[in-house]
């Protein structure tokens, strides 16, 4: 069960990412009160910070919200694939779960060792076979 909602989780993180850089790079200036990409008060902030005014022309260029927009589309590739492949993910994150698991619980059983030095385990053994 785990396992499933690990996977949803992820799906609608991509779908929120994906959904978010794609439109907010080119939402129109003033609608339902955000900003212009290239002129938010955050960037506005970073630019006077840093001294580099040219930050806001580099961030607000084609480019970068193409670059931005390119890696919200790759969000939403994501989203999809991991929908359409929904199944095979969540098997995938199981049996890795009851690997861990069973190695987890392997290495929490003590070892049991024979005390014995060779010498007398080896004469021990051959003591035992002959019976």
């Amino acid at each position: 069960m785990s396992a499933k909602l690990s996977v949803i989780f992820y799906i609608i993180l991509c779908l929120e990412i994906g959904i978010f850089l794609t439109i907010l790079p080119w939402w129109p200036q003033g609608m339902w009160g955000l900003s212009d990409w290239g002129n938010n008060y955050f960037l506005l902030y970073a630019a006077r910070k840093t001294g580099m005014q040219g930050l806001q022309t580099v961030v607000a260029s084609g480019w970068v919200r193409g670059a931005v927009t390119g890696v919200g589309l790759l969000n939403l590739g994501i989203a999809f694939w991991e929908i359409f492949n929904f199944k095979q993910t969540v098997r995938a994150l199981q049996r890795q779960t009851e690997s861990a698991n069973a190695k987890t619980k392997n290495a929490a059983e003590p070892t049991v060792t024979n005390p014995l030095p060779d010498n007398e385990r080896q004469n021990h053994e051959q003591d035992n076979s002959s019976l």
